[in-house]
């Protein structure tokens, strides 16, 4: 087996993992059962040889990311879009209805019209998303040229707004009712990965041994391109606004991709530097991940099952015995 990095996130009621040949959604329904969908995919990176160079794949994997993490928190939506009728079911029945829901989730995914809608979603998300993080502090931080012409002191001050409205965000969904147990869907995720990473069986009482932050999570990334897009921007000296405005826009890529090789060097590397490149994503970690219960554990197991034998991954960790 090669060495793989195992990612996911967490979606209603479940999780979901990205293996390297496919994506698993594992979603514990009204119903208690825990259903597991599996998707093969090839990923764009690996398709196309260009995009493995550094900052490009970066850039490659944040919007695949993007697409599949939605898609998958739209696809477990659909298993809480009607209840289930009263009284139990026999087996027989529930037979009918997980062959009647996976029927119509193949045809959902084939549809050309739900794909379209799912593109449309995402872009208006990345749209909010621009505005509120990168265009507003840059609109409110020009107000300063009226009293000053210092470019220093308006670029420290949009990189203060930026990160400001970034851990307000933060902090304000967290402390949300229905986000609190979907962040304690994410810290199952992360203490699941955790697990298998460090060559333990992937079991009930394992996982909870294990830490329930992670230096690849996305809020991580999410801090960097914060940071990054600071000390970026810092050296961008115009008072044009409009020009400011493009040049925000322009550069999103680029620091999409500085960040990805960011990261990807802290989670590959044990040392000072890496801790202190991972550091401030971890304490962040304590707002948008939970400790999970043994219950959202079960579903995040079933997500990794979906998608890599752990247990032949778990020997190889202990024996170091990875494909070179």
């Amino acid at each position: 087996m090669k060495q793989c990095n195992i990612g996911g996130q967490a979606i209603l009621e479940g999780v979901m993992m990205k293996g390297p040949k496919s994506y698993a959604i594992a979603v514990r329904k009204p119903n208690n059962e825990i259903q597991v969908d599996v998707t093969n995919y090839t990923s764009f990176g690996d398709a196309h040889k260009t995009s493995g160079i550094p900052i490009v794949r970066g850039v490659v994997n944040f919007i695949e990311s993007l697409y599949i993490g939605m898609k998958t928190l739209m696809d477990s939506a659909e298993y809480f879009e009607e209840d289930d009728e009263p009284g139990e079911k026999d087996a027989e029945s529930q037979e009918k209805d997980s062959k009647a829901d996976a029927s119509k989730k193949e045809k959902k995914d084939s549809s050309a019209s739900d794909k379209v809608y799912l593109v449309g979603t995402l872009i208006i998300s990345i749209a909010l998303a621009v505005g509120l993080f990168v265009l507003l502090p840059t609109l409110l931080s020009t107000l300063l040229y009226k009293v000053t012409d210092s470019n220093l002191l308006v670029n420290l001050a949009e990189g203060a707004l930026r990160l400001i409205i970034f851990l307000t965000y933060i902090y304000a969904i967290s402390a949300m009712k229905d986000i609190r147990r979907t962040y304690m869907y994410h810290g199952a995720e992360h203490k699941t990965i955790n697990c298998m990473e460090a060559g333990d069986d992937l079991t009930v009482e394992n996982v909870k041994k294990h830490t329930r932050f992670h230096r690849r999570c996305g809020t991580s990334f999410l801090f960097l391109v914060i940071l990054i897009s600071i000390i970026v921007f810092m050296f961008v000296n115009t008072n044009v606004l409009w020009l400011r405005l493009l040049i925000r826009i322009v550069f999103i890529p680029v620091i999409a991709g500085l960040s990805y090789e960011v990261i990807r060097y802290a989670g590959k590397h044990e040392n000072v530097f890496a801790r202190i490149l991972s550091a401030p994503g971890l304490l962040l970690q304590r707002l948008t991940t939970r400790e999970p219960d043994e219950d959202m554990i079960e579903v995040a197991i079933k997500s990794v099952e979906g998608v890599i034998d752990w247990r032949e991954y778990v020997t190889c960790v202990r024996n170091d015995s990875f494909e070179r």
